[in-house]
Formats: C-alpha cells, structure tokens, sequence
C-alpha cells in the first residue's frame, strides 16, 4: 500500500529526511537583543553569570555593565552604584556583606558607642574593618558598619571603594552625603589594583586553576585569599567523593 497521502507527500508517520540539517542547538538562545537584555538583568547575579556561558550574544548582555549593576541592585533596592571594583567577580554575590556604611570617626567615639548607634555587633564592626582590637579605632578616619537593615539601602545611591584599612572592596552608603572631593588618587587605585591581581595571581597559582575559577573563590569568600583557598579544598574533596561512588 501507498504510504502516501492523498496529496502524495510523506506521511507524518513517515521517518525525517535524512539529509535535512539537525536542529541548530543555540536556536532558541536567539532573542532580539532588547528583549535579551531585559530578561537577564532580572536574573539573580549567580544565574546571570551562568547565562554569560550560553553563547557569545548571551554572554555580551550578560557581562554589560548596565546588566550587572541592575541584577547586582534589584535585591536591596539600591538605585545606582557608582565605580568599577577591581574584578567582575564582585558583581556575582550580592550579599549584605557586599555593602556598608561609612561612618566618620569623630573626637570621643569607641567601638561599643558606634556599634550600639546603627545597631550591630561589636565583632561585626571589628571583623569587617580587620581591626584585632577596640583601640584600632584610633587610627581610622572612618569605620565601615555592616548593614543590618537591609531597608537603609532602598533607593541609595553606593560607591564602590576598595578600603585599605578593612583590607575588602565594598558598595559603600553614606547616610549623610558622600563628602565632597572623596576621589582616590590614581596612585591609590593602581595600588589598590596591583594588589588585587596580586592576590588573584597567588590564589589561580595555588590551586593552579585559571582566573575565572580564582576569581570566583575570592569573590564567595569576601576577598580573603586563605577562606578562598578553603572553599576550593572542599569542593574539590566533595567532587572526589561523588567521583568515588
């Protein structure tokens, strides 16, 4: 019997040509670039670091300054962030401990006083600054406070500035105004620079991974290159074991 329809074409039951192309894979990864765009920068940053991994237009909307400043903001509220921070890889967590305030370190002030005027731990605010004692607060023009209510950051604007005392590279709020003229010199940035691929460099030659992996360990471990290190050894010890199975 005649498998074809009365028309004389294939019946839909009938095997595909095999000489017709495969499906293209990235298809459906083509979208009008607007429409691209305002989907991913409504991606959470992790999920919008991985849809950098798509294919080449992903990953250009998806590394846009624009783009990252926007998914980095939506959880908090924040209305701008000001400055570039040393690495992308500041963008991909955006936690609380990503922000702070800054507060002005005045005649008379103590770490107890300041930590009871904005509501958070004595430890939190020495921790944050990499101060060991009360008494490094003597040597600092400001202190960076941990936010504790995520409400103070809706509709702010924040800078981002590395510290050199606190040793970590934050959005900063300045609840009464960022002061006039409160620019680092370029020698302070390229400083500021240098060390951060310094430190980058120590960690990728340690775990002898590349940047982007590096960059990623910094980045989930608050810049501290030994935590970095830490989080490295246990994903690897958790892949070793599933591997073991």
């Amino acid at each position: 019997m005649d498998s074809r329809g009365a028309g004389g074409g294939p019946d839909a039951s009938s095997p595909a040509d095999p000489l017709s192309p495969p499906p293209d894979p990235a298809a459906d990864a083509r979208l009008p670039a607007d429409l691209l765009r305002a989907v991913l920068q409504r991606l959470p940053p992790i999920d919008l670091a991985r849809s950098a991994c798509v294919c080449r237009a992903w990953h250009a909307v998806a590394s846009d300054r624009a783009v990252l400043e926007a998914a980095f903001c939506a959880p908090w509220g924040v209305r701008r962030v000001v400055g570039e921070p040393a690495t992308q890889a500041f963008w991909r967590a955006a936690s609380l401990g990503r922000f702070a305030l800054s507060h002005a370190v005045r005649r008379g002030d103590t770490v107890p006083g300041v930590a009871l005027k904005y509501s958070v731990q004595v430890t939190d605010i020495k921790r944050f600054n990499n101060m060991m004692s009360d008494h490094g607060i003597y040597s600092r023009e400001r202190l960076l406070i941990p936010i504790s209510n995520p409400e103070i950051l809706l509709g702010s604007t924040c800078y981002i500035e590395m510290d050199h005392n606190a040793k970590r590279e934050v959005a900063i709020f300045y609840p009464e105004g960022r002061p006039s003229g409160k620019t680092e010199s370029l020698a302070n940035i390229a400083s500021a620079e240098r060390r951060s691929r310094r430190i980058l460099e120590s960690v990728r030659r340690s775990l002898h991974v590349d940047d982007g992996t590096a960059a990623y360990y910094l980045s989930i471990s608050e810049g501290d290159p030994k935590a970095a290190m830490m989080e490295y050894s246990e994903d690897l010890r958790w892949e070793q074991q599933r591997a073991g199975r």
